[in-house]
This record gives structure tokens, sequence and C-alpha cells, in this order.
């Protein structure tokens, strides 16, 4: 089975290998040897003075954030399922929040998220996905956080990154807590959140700290030491210093690239056998795409080409599909998946095969690059 959904992703056959070692305990000097390469590799991963791993899913991580770095007021993003999820954590500590609702489909503006930092002085952290995955959209997260900084630089920025980093760059000059998830590009099993923190975000931890579990303060004074709070998820994180060792020998910008062409070339196929993006901004992570009778597609694909990819949510229930482009994706991945459905849209009576699926990917990935 192909296994092409937004999260959980393929992980590598040397990944696996590497994470089948003997278990090792949290609380010994071998493990804590392997867990300070792996906070320094994940710090240049994010880009950012500091770094945290929680034993948790993204969510946890997201919880984590709101608890430790609203103070006074949060203003959240909402255009998907996940942004959607930032209102109900601090609707669930009876936290002081501000929504901004965006159709599904489309990004915040910069405008509207300036207009309610300039009428709220009580704003002092603000949340927002990069990607939105549910949609595929990519939000202007870099250009919004440095207009926030112009207008107060003590208002925290939160971006979910969890289906961004590891996909492409970002640019973290304005953006205080980075948050992403073992499952999506950096191909492990799920279970693992990582956090890149400001020097800013750190001092605000630090001042008021939040929480029990994920009260992150905690956590940085036990991670600085190169342990854990509570009990490690020890064999993530081996496996997390071997994908992202491989990651930087690689050449992480060749990586992003590679993410790219493959995304470039998938949407060029789907485009050749007339199907429209959902995404009015899509991001390189995944390709979302409108089709009436999803869900049968989605099931003859699996089935029948051994090729899973992701439905819609909610509205979008059996509208849409989505198709990762995240970690361990090779290009003849993709080719086989946009081939798989321009023959399934055939057996569904959607379209005449021809195939033009292949054709546009060929071209792109190839030819083109």
């Amino acid at each position: 089975m192909i296994l092409l959904t937004p999260g959980p992703t393929a992980v590598p056959e040397s990944v696996r290998a590497a994470m089948s070692t003997e278990t090792l305990h949290h609380r010994t000097k071998e493990f804590e040897a392997i867990f300070a390469d792996t906070r320094e590799l994940l710090k240049k991963l994010f880009g950012m003075p500091e770094a945290l791993m929680l034993v948790a899913s993204g969510t946890g991580a997201l919880e984590a954030a709101m608890l430790n770095l609203t103070h006074k007021k949060a203003l959240t993003v909402n255009g998907g399922k996940f942004g959607e999820r930032f209102g109900k954590i601090a609707k669930a500590f009876n936290m002081s929040y501000l929504e901004i609702v965006v159709e599904w489909g489309e990004s915040v503006t910069v405008a509207s998220v300036i207009e309610e930092i300039k009428k709220d002085a009580e704003i002092d952290a603000v949340f927002i996905q990069l990607c939105e995955s549910s949609t595929g959209v990519r939000h202007p997260v870099e250009e919004i956080a440095a207009e926030i900084k112009k207008i107060n630089p003590n208002i925290m920025i939160i971006a979910d990154g969890i289906t961004a980093v590891g996909v492409e760059h970002i640019d973290v000059a304005n953006i205080d807590c980075l948050i992403t998830g073992s499952q999506k590009a950096l191909m492990l099993p799920p279970g693992l959140a990582m956090m890149g923190l400001s020097d800013a975000a750190v001092a605000k931890i630090e001042a008021k700290p939040a929480g029990f579990y994920f009260n992150l303060a905690t956590e940085l004074k036990n991670q600085r030491k190169n342990t854990t709070a509570w009990t490690a998820a020890t064999t993530l994180t081996i496996g997390l210093r071997k994908v992202l060792t491989d990651l930087f020998e690689l050449g992480i910008a060749n990586k992003y690239n590679e993410i790219a062409k493959i995304a470039k070339a998938t949407r060029a196929a789907l485009d050749a056998i007339g199907l429209k993006q959902f995404p009015k901004n899509p991001a390189l992570s995944m390709s979302t795409y409108e089709l009436d009778g999803a869900n049968a597609l989605r099931k003859l694909l699996q089935n029948e080409f051994k090729v899973n990819i992701a439905g819609g949510q909610d509205a979008l229930n059996d509208k849409i599909f989505r198709i990762n482009h995240m970690g361990y994706v090779e290009v003849y991945h993709a080719a086989w998946a946009v081939e798989s459905i321009e023959i399934a849209m055939e057996k569904l009576n959607m379209r005449k095969f021809d195939a033009s699926a292949s054709k546009a990917f060929a071209r792109s990935f190839y030819l083109e690059g």
C-alpha cells in the first residue's frame, strides 16, 4: 500500500531499522547523549534558539503553547478543522480569546488580523496555521507576523507548522513558537510533538509557568540538561535523530526542492484531467482537489490500486481529496497515484482515460523541472 495521506505518513525502512534497537532507559547517559544530539538538530531544523520535545501528538503542543504563551487574551485564526482547534483549547481552559473565522479554502488576510490587533490591546498571543491541512491552504504567516511585530513586538506569534515544518523554508524572524509533529514531514510514527521557541517566548514561559504535564518552564529546565520532566519517547527520539541526520546529509534545501517538484507535477497531472484545486493559496505539503464522489474514488484507489489518499471533513466530506507530498514520498509514488486516479475516474464513469495525467506529470517533473 502506498500511503499518501497527510499524516500519518510513511516511515522509511532506514528509520524503522534505527528504532528497532534495544529499548533504552530514559534516565541514562547513553540516552542523554542521543537526546542532546537530537535537540541540536531540531534547533537547526527550526532555525530557532530553543527547541522542546513533548510526548504527545501535535495537539498537545498546541495546548502547551496556549497555556504558556497567552497571559491575557489570544487571537486565533479558524480556517478549517485545525484552526478551529485553537479556539476549542482556549475554551476548554476558560481563556479569553477572539477568533477570526475564514471561509474554508481561503487564506486569512494580513489586513483582517492587523485590524483585530489594533482594536484590542489585550491580545498578547496570536495562533495560526502555516498550512491548514483540512483544506490544504497556506496562510501568509510570515507576513502577518512581521506586521504584528511592527505594532507590538511583545505579542507572541504561535505558528502551527505541523504540516509545514520539513516541507518548505519557513522565515522564523518574527515567529515565537513553531510547532510540528512526528507523523508528518518528519517520517515517524505518531507520538512526538516538537516546538521551536524564540528567546522572547522562553522569557515569557519562564515568567509565568502554567500547567502540569504541559508546563513548558519545567520542560525547558530539564531538556537543557538533556533529560525530560516526564518519561521520554525514547524510540521516537532515536528515530528523529536518524531522520534529521539524513535530512541534513541530503541537504534540507534539496528536500524542499524535491517536495516542490512533486507537488508541481501532481497538480499539473490533476489539472490535465479537468480537476480543480480547492484552496485558493495551496500549501506545498499536499494537493487538495474538488471532486463530487471523492469517497468512491478513494475507496477504489485503496482496494484496486493500493493507493491510500485522504478525503474531506465536515461539509467537505465526499467533496475533496488530499494527496500528501510530505516526508517519504518518492516520485514514482506520486506518478502512480495520479495515473491511478485517472484510471479510477474512468471506472467510475467520471471521464474517459487518455493518459493525460501521466503525460502531464512526466512533462512537469522531468522536462520542466
